[in-house]
């Protein structure tokens, strides 16, 4: 039986057999797996492949010994923890650790000169009543680009473009990072609708962070900044301003596009922690689903209490959540 392989999937298979980062060859025989047909013409083909991708697992973790000595394991999967994972990235200097100390209370090495950060670390950022992971990361320039950087950013929820407003040649540094990351494949966006023709690009949502804005005094460098990026959301920050910290807390919440919505037992009070996370647009079924799924085939219906609605408003499964709903299951 013929194999009746789509143009995209060669295209795609002559950039794999080129690449030499293990890691990206692991991503892109992935995605050769994905976009293979599935039928008896193929088997060999995703066996063959299958077994390429454990190999190369086993390469990148560690487990393959190469001349009696043991690979490094890597730093391009971090588990996700929270309600949302979001990536920190930017050219040296910037103020990516800063944020991540203030935010977080995680503790990354900060000094005044380029080049600090060297391993990627995760921290936990309180938002009201959901905790969402900032990872910190090495900075990307000319001279440095952390090749496990890409499953980092590939892999993460949201990524924050952190802009040095005092940087004399900010604007220069940004360029660089966008294009090193080009040819990594990586697409940084200001919304992601739909994924790219090509299967080997990712497009990534991002919003930028206007860091050390005091310094900024005119507000020049910030509105050089947004002509450049005018689509973005920029949200201007520094660590000794409070307000502008909390800005950067809901703009990250609002640009993940989730809701919040919380449970609450008949006939008793509603404890609004833990809520359950959904995506903007989510539903009562899908909230019951996330309890458990046995729990949203008996769900009969529900009642409501939130924004806009009367206390106790019955609804049904297909009835879309706003972030902040109280639900109360009827089973």
């Amino acid at each position: 039986m013929p194999a009746n392989l789509p143009p995209q999937y060669y295209e795609l298979e002559r950039t794999f057999k080129a690449e030499k980062d293990p890691r990206e060859k692991l991503r892109l025989a992935q995605e050769l797996l994905s976009i293979m047909p599935k039928h008896k013409g193929t088997d060999k083909l995703q066996a063959d492949l299958k077994a390429k991708i454990s190999k190369l697992k086993k390469q990148i973790s560690g487990a393959e010994r190469s001349h009696g000595t043991v690979q490094a394991a890597a730093h391009d999967h971090i588990p996700k923890e929270g309600a949302g994972q979001i990536i920190l990235i930017g050219p040296p200097n910037s103020g990516k650790s800063s944020l991540v100390d203030v935010l977080t209370g995680a503790k990354p090495t900060i000094a005044d000169y380029p080049y600090t950060t060297r391993e990627p670390l995760a921290g936990m950022m309180v938002f009201e009543t959901v905790q969402l992971q900032l990872i910190d990361t090495p900075p990307i320039s000319e001279e440095l680009y952390e090749n496990y950087l890409s499953g980092l950013i590939r892999s993460a929820d949201l990524v924050a473009l952190v802009c040095d407003l005092a940087d004399e040649r900010m604007l220069d540094n940004l360029e660089i990072l966008i294009k090193r990351l080009e040819d990594k494949r990586i697409l940084l966006a200001p919304e992601v609708r739909e994924t790219p023709d090509d299967p080997r690009y990712c497009l990534k949502k991002t919003v930028m962070i206007a860091h050390k804005a005091l310094e900024d005094e005119s507000g020049e460098k910030r509105a050089v900044l947004s002509e450049r990026f005018r689509d973005f959301k920029i949200m201007a920050t520094s660590i000794i301003d409070d307000d502008s910290l909390a800005i950067l807390k809901r703009g990250i919440f609002d640009a993940l596009e989730i809701i919040r919505v919380y449970t609450k037992q008949i006939g008793k009070e509603v404890d609004l922690v833990d809520p359950i996370i959904l995506p903007v647009g989510g539903t009562v079924q899908q909230a019951a689903n996330e309890i458990h799924k046995d729990f949203g085939w008996k769900l009969k219906f529900a009642k409501l209490w939130g924004k806009g609605k009367y206390d106790g408003q019955r609804v049904q499964r297909d009835y879309v959540l706003q972030d902040e709903d109280i639900i109360e299951f009827h089973i």
